[in-house]
C-alpha cells in the first residue's frame, strides 16, 4: 500500500509499528504529540531527523543516502551488494520513519535531504547546478587533458567542492566548466554534479560497500580478561584508601581556584607510587564519589569524608561499584589535569573547569563498540577507532578524534577492560545491570624473613592490608607486595596505641614461620624506647622517668619555641598545646607518646576529622520511553485522532503547535497541496480559509488562499506564528 504523503504514511501504521517508531526515536515523545498527525510532524522536522540519522550505523546510512541518490530499487546497485542485501536496512529506515512508502517507491522524508545535503560526498545533481553534463561523461574525461584527469582522479571519492587558487589550477577549473563537469560556485570554486561524480566513481558511491569493520586479534579466555580486570580494581581500591590515609595527615589546602595544588599533586603521586595521570584519575574519582572533599574553614582543606567511613566498612565489591558507576556517570575529565597539549596547558587537579560532558558519552561509546564484541574479543585502539567510525558515521568523521585512548586507560585503571577486551564487570555496566569485578581471593597470611621484610604472595585481607600499611613500608608492588619493617614503620603502628606484645601477636598470627629473631629485636628496642617522654594536656607537661632524656630535651636549643621548663626533676611544662609539643618533639627525632589524666596511652594515628560530604550535581532525570510508555501513547495518540474532525467543507481546525504548523506547510510546499489553516489578523480577528502555500522562507509563508474551494484564490502571506491551525485537505 503506499501513501499519499509522509503524515498519511505515519497515519496508516499499525499500533505495533507506532510503538517502535517511538522506541527508536524517543525524541518523538517529549512531549506527548495531541495526535498521530502531530506524531508525523514532529517526525518530519529537521532536529528530529537529525538526531534519527546521526544515530544510524555505517552500512544504513550509506543505503539512505543511496536512495536519496536514486531510488529504493537502485540502492544495491549503487552500492555493488545484492538486493536482499540492503532489505534489511530498508526496512529498517521505514520503521524509523526516514522512508515513507510513495507511489514512486521509498522515498526519503522531506528533512533528510537537508540533513544530507551531499550524499556520499556528491554534489548537487546537474539540473539543480544549471548545467547541462557531456552525454558520454567517460569519453569526455578522456578527451581532457592530464592535469585535469589527475585532478578528476583527485576528487573521485572525496567532496564535490574544490578551489583553485594558482594559475595551473584555475586553467584546470576552465577546462572543467568548458566541458560541463563542473559548474562555478565563487570565484575560484566550483562544484562536480553528482552525474559527473557518480562516473569518476564507475556508478558505485563508496569503495568498501557495506563491509562491517571487526577485531582481527585471537579471543582470550574470558576469565582470563576478567581476573586482569579485578586486580586492576583491586589496586584501585587500595589508591584510594592509601589517598585518603595521606590526606587525613597531610591536609592540602584548597586554592583560591578551588582545585588542588601542583606540589600536592605531585606528593600524591609520590605517596601512591603512580603515574601522574594515575593519581589525578584517583583523586577524581574520590572526589565525584563523596570520599574526599573540602572543609568550610577559613583555611579550606583537602579531607576524607564521613561518607569515606562507612565506605570503607563496606564490602569491597560495594566500594569498588560505587567507584565504577561514578566513572559511568560523572562530567569529570581527569584527563584535563594531565595533558600538556591542550590549549592553555593541563587543569588542576579537582579544579571547578575538568568537567567534559562530551567525555561521557565517549565513554558509553566505547565500551558499547568492545561489549557487542564476543566475551574475550580484545581490539586495538585503531579498530575501536574504526568501530565508533561504523557506528557513528555521522558524529565521527575520519578527521574528528575519538579520544579513545583516554576511555581505554581509565576503564583499565577501572578494571571495566583488561588486555584491550572488556570484562564482564564492564558489560554489565553497559547493560545496565549491577556490574561484579573479579577481585583476586584475599590471603591472610606472609612470608617474614629474616631482612626485616615480609612478603605478600597475594592480594591481603582488608584487616591483614590496613594493619600492614602501618606497622611496615612498601617496599615494591606486584603479583607479591613486598613490606620492609624500619623504625619508623613500627614507631607508627606503636603510635596507633598498639604495644610490642600486639604486634608480635599479629605478625606470628599472619606468619607461615617462627618470626625472625632480627625482626623482634626491632619491634623490643622501639617499643623500649617507645613512650619514654609523656605529653599530658595540663598546659602541656612532660615527664620521663629518665632524666637525661628530659634533659636532652631541655637542652635541644630547636625546642624553644616550646618554652620548656623544669618543674621538678622529671617533669617539664610548656604553655604550647599537646599535640604542637607532641608535633615538634617528634620532628626532632625524639619519640614521645601521649597519656590521659590517668597515665593511660592515648593513640595519635591519623585524625577522624572529616570533610562535609560534597553534594552532588542534580542530574537531570529523564524517563525512558519503554515500551509501556509507548503502548500508552500510542493509544492516546489514537484517541485524538478519533477526535479530530473529518476536513470537509467548513471543517473545525484545531490548534497546532508552530513546529507541527511548520511542517505541514513545508510537506504542502514540496507535494504541491492545499491545506485548511486558521489564523489571526492583524486586526486580531479569526479567519481560516483553503491555502496552497508555495514558498517558506524565515518566518514566513507565501501562497495562495481562497476560503473554499469554490472561491478564486488570490496571493498571500503569513507570519507562521499567526497561524493558530492547520488541517490536510483529504
Amino acid at each position: 500500500m503506499t501513501a499519499r504523503s509522509f503524515a498519511d504514511d505515519v497515519r496508516s501504521r499499525t499500533d505495533a509499528q507506532l510503538r517502535r517508531l517511538v522506541l527508536r526515536r524517543p525524541d518523538l515523545a517529549r512531549p506527548a504529540p495531541a495526535d498521530l498527525t502531530g506524531l508525523a510532524a514532529r517526525a518530519a522536522t529537521r532536529p528530529s531527523v537529525q538526531r534519527a540519522i546521526e544515530a544510524l550505523e555505517a552500512d544504513t546510512l550509506r543505503v539512505l543516502e543511496a536512495v536519496l541518490v536514486a531510488d529504493d530499487k537502485s540502492a544495491a546497485g549503487l552500492l555493488g551488494v545484492a538486493q536482499k542485501t540492503v532489505a534489511p536496512q530498508l526496512r529498517s529506515l521505514q520503521e524509523l520513519g526516514l522512508l515513507w512508502r510513495s507511489s514512486t517507491g521509498l522515498t526519503p522524508a522531506r528533512a533528510v535531504a537537508e540533513v544530507l545535503p551531499e550524499p556520499a560526498h556528491l554534489g548537487p545533481t546537474a539540473r539543480e547546478l544549471g548545467v547541462r553534463p557531456p552525454a558520454d561523461i567517460a569519453a569526455t574525461i578522456e578527451q581532457c587533458s592530464d592535469a585535469t584527469r589527475g585532478a578528476l582522479g583527485r576528487l573521485r571519492w572525496a567532496g564535490p567542492r574544490v578551489t583553485f587558487s594558482s594559475n595551473g589550477a584555475r586553467a584546470v577549473r576552465d577546462e572543467l566548466l568548458e566541458a560541463s563537469l563542473a559548474a562555478s560556485v565563487a570565484e575560484d570554486t566550483a562544484v562536480l554534479p553528482r552525474e559527473v561524480g557518480l562516473a569518476l566513481r564507475d556508478g558505485r558511491l563508496y569503495e568498501d560497500a557495506l563491509s562491517r569493520p571487526d577485531a582481527a586479534s585471537a579471543a582470550l579466555d574470558p576469565a582470563a580478561v576478567d581476573a586482569a580486570g579485578g586486580s586492576a580494581a583491586y589496586d584501585l581500591l587500595v589508591r584510594v584508601e592509601e589517598l585518603a590515609d595521606l590526606w587525613s595527615s597531610e591536609r592540602p589546602r584548597v586554592l583560591r581556584s578551588g582545585g588542588l595544588g601542583v606540589k600536592d599533586h605531585r606528593a600524591a603521586t609520590t605517596a601512591l607510587e603512580v603515574s601522574p595521570e594515575i593519581a589525578a584519575f584517583v583523586i577524581e574519582i574520590a572526589a565525584a564519589s563523596g570520599l574526599v572533599g573540602r572543609t568550610v574553614d577559613a583555611v579550606p582543606v583537602f579531607l576524607p569524608t564521613a561518607e569515606y567511613d562507612e565506605w570503607l566498612d563496606a564490602e569491597p565489591a560495594h566500594r569498588w561499584r560505587l567507584l565504577a558507576q561514578t566513572w559511568w556517570t560523572t562530567l569529570r575529565a581527569p584527563s584535563l589535569c594531565t595533558d600538556a597539549d591542550q590549549p592553555g596547558g593541563p587543569l588542576n587537579v579537582l579544579a571547578p573547569e575538568a568537567t567534559w560532558p562530551l567525555l561521557r558519552t565517549r565513554r558509553h561509546e566505547v565500551l558499547g563498540v568492545l561489549a557487542a564484541l564476543k566475551p574475550g574479543r580484545p581490539a586495538t585502539l585503531e579498530e575501536v577507532g574504526e568501530l565508533l567510525r561504523w557506528h557513528l558515521p555521522m558524529r565521527l568523521p575520519r578527521s574528528a578524534p575519538t579520544r579513545a585512548a583516554i576511555v581505554l586507560r581509565e576503564a583499565e585503571w577501572l578494571g571495566l577492560v583488561a588486555t584491550g577486551a572488556v570484562t564482564s564487570a564492564g558489560r554489565a555496566l553497559v547493560g545496565g545491570t549491577e556490574p561484579a569485578p573479579a577481585l583476586p581471593t584475599p590471603i591472610d597470611e606472609l612470608l617474614v624473613q629474616a631482612d626485616l621484610t615480609a612478603v605478600a604472595p597475594g592480594a591481603l585481607s582488608d584487616d591483614l592490608r590496613r594493619f600492614m600499611h602501618r606497622a611496615a613500608e612498601v617496599e615494591s608492588r606486584g603479583a607479591a607486595t613486598v613490606y620492609r619493617f624500619t623504625p619508623t614503620s613500627v614507631r607508627t603502628v606503636l603510635d596507633g596505641g598498639a604495644d610490642a606484645d600486639d604486634v608480635l601477636e599479629r605478625l606470628r598470627g599472619a606468619s607461615r614461620t617462627p618470626l625472625p629473631q632480627p625482626l623482634e629485636y626491632l619491634v623490643g628496642d622501639v617499643a623500649r624506647r617507645h613512650g619514654q617522654t609523656r605529653i599530658g594536656a595540663a598546659g602541656c607537661y612532660l615527664r620521663s622517668d629518665d632524666e637525661a632524656s628530659l634533659q636532652a630535651i631541655l637542652g635541644d636549643r630547636s625546642l624553644a619555641p616550646l618554652q620548656l621548663r623544669r618543674i621538678a626533676p622529671t617533669v617539664l611544662v610548656s604553655p604550647a598545646p599537646a599535640t604542637t609539643v607532641l608535633e615538634m618533639l617528634r620532628d626532632h627525632r625524639h619519640t614521645p607518646v601521649a597519656e590521659s589524666a590517668t597515665g593511660t596511652v592515648v593513640g595519635t594515628g591519623p585524625g577522624k576529622d572529616r570533610a562535609p560530604t560534597p553534594r552532588a550535581p542534580q542530574a537531570v532525570q529523564v524517563s525512558l520511553v519503554d515500551e509501556p510508555l509507548a503502548e500508552r501513547l500510542v493509544a492516546a495518540m489514537r484517541a485524538g485522532e478519533r477526535d479530530r474532525p473529518e476536513p470537509a467543507a467548513g471543517p473545525r481546525i484545531p490548534s497546532t503547535e508552530p513546529s507541527v504548523t511548520r511542517s505541514l506547510l513545508q510537506e504542502a510546499v514540496g507535494s504541491s497541496a492545499r491545506v485548511w489553516i486558521g489564523y489571526a489578523e492583524p486586526s486580531g480577528e479569526l479567519r481560516r480559509g483553503l491555502f496552497r502555500p508555495r514558498r517558506i522562507e524565515g518566518g514566513r509563508v507565501s501562497g495562495l488562499i481562497s476560503p473554499n474551494e469554490q472561491d478564486p484564490e488570490h496571493p498571500r502571506t503569513f507570519s507562521i506564528h499567526r497561524i493558530t491551525g492547520i488541517v490536510e485537505v483529504a
